[in-house]
């Protein structure tokens, strides 16, 4: 993947862009909802992400097959963090593993790319969830608090309101605070372009006083597209890497090193030719070995940025919920994610009136709210012409 096609700045939202977006997006729901049938007792985490990181290869290369020049695949391997593992849990066969019992609380986060288009998703299964053995207390207020901040954060996106992304940040504290829960520290939701996940503006979840004064203000425009992505802890939302093996990375932008070692090299070479600039676990590859000496070399001279699985404390158990969203002429666009059954939730939390009336807001501009934009275009047609 060429760092010439990483996009610089906003590009306009064309039918053929969104296209390729909702592409992406149609291979990661299907995959994920593929993922969370299997989330049955007796299952490893690992095998989940085997199965979840094949099918996305296998979708992704069965799509725009009449160009061979179009670049498709994985843009987050599937990673399957349980309880009061936080992110980016995806472990190598020879290392351990965790087996699903009932109770568990599942994260599955995986992402598909067309073209460098990437549509990402991540969702919450509590295992052994039914009609009649609803979550309650403490999984069930982490779960909705998730939940419901990332269906107001979607709300809150619309250019019109004049928000900022630190408007955001405090939507989000006060949904977590009715349901006595905290937002992970320092986790970021991201505006992206194509093969680019950090494309510029960030949405803070919980900054550290440090944190907080390093996050530009900005507000949001139309042809932007963003992955929001919380995370939410019954703790006290501070998370740290742990014991696990980090095995997610990314290719660094725009950093050359000759790397010593022949199995580095060939590591490297490989994840290049396969996954480009985009996410990827070595749990991938077929020799493990190499791809487990190689990585070393390479991290080390900062040719790969590394995921850390993060951790809350012992007996915490971590939500989260993502999707990606593109700010179009006509509302906000949703691409990813799948329903939460919100009837096996019962919480004796409730959100404020204000709060509700937010997440029930459509994400498409009312009538009223097109005209008026369709006004202020032709005003400004006029103003150039003259």
């Amino acid at each position: 993947m060429s760092d010439e096609k990483k996009s610089e700045g906003t590009e306009v939202l064309t039918e053929g862009v969104v296209t390729k977006y909702m592409s992406a997006a149609q291979i990661a729901n299907n995959v994920l909802k593929e993922v969370i049938a299997k989330v049955q007792p007796g299952v490893t985490a690992g095998e989940l992400a085997t199965f979840g990181d094949d099918r996305l290869l296998e979708l992704s290369s069965k799509a725009f097959k009449k160009d061979k020049e179009t670049e498709k695949g994985i843009a987050m391997p599937t990673c399957i963090s349980v309880n009061n593992i936080v992110c980016h849990f995806s472990p190598l066969r020879s290392e351990t593993d965790i087996t699903i019992a009932d109770g568990d609380v599942v994260k599955i986060d995986l992402g598909a790319h067309i073209d460098g288009y990437i549509a990402s998703v991540a969702h919450t299964v509590v295992v052994g969830a039914s009609p009649t053995n609803k979550v309650t207390g403490a999984k069930a207020n982490v779960v909705l608090a998730a939940h419901y901040a990332l269906e107001a954060t979607l709300r809150q996106l619309f250019p019109h309101k004049g928000l900022k992304n630190t408007d955001l940040t405090g939507n989000i504290t006060r949904i977590c605070k009715v349901f006595e829960t905290t937002p992970i520290e320092n986790m970021l939701s991201h505006q992206i372009g194509q093969f680019d996940l950090g494309a510029g503006k960030e949405i803070i979840q919980n900054p550290t006083d440090e944190q907080a004064g390093k996050i530009e203000k900005v507000g949001f425009e139309e042809n932007e597209v963003y992955i929001i992505d919380l995370l939410i802890s019954t703790g006290t939302g501070k998370a740290k890497a742990g014991d696990y093996r980090t095995t997610v990375y990314k290719k660094a932008e725009n950093l050359v090193y000759q790397l010593k070692m022949k199995n580095a090299r060939t590591f490297f070479s490989e994840a290049q030719k396969k996954y480009g600039g985009m996410p990827f676990s070595i749990r991938g590859f077929e020799n493990e070995v190499q791809a487990k000496v190689g990585v070393v070399e390479c991290e080390r001279h900062g040719l790969l940025q590394p995921y850390p699985v993060y951790y809350e404390k012992e007996g915490e158990i971590v939500a989260q919920f993502k999707t990606t969203a593109l700010i179009t002429s006509t509302g906000i666009l949703k691409i990813t994610g799948v329903p939460l059954d919100l009837s096996l939730f019962e919480s004796t939390h409730t959100l404020d009136k204000p709060t509700q009336t937010l997440i029930n807001e459509s994400l498409k501009l009312k009538k009223k709210k097109l005209a008026e934009k369709k006004d202020e275009g032709k005003k400004a047609e006029v103003e150039t012409k003259a």
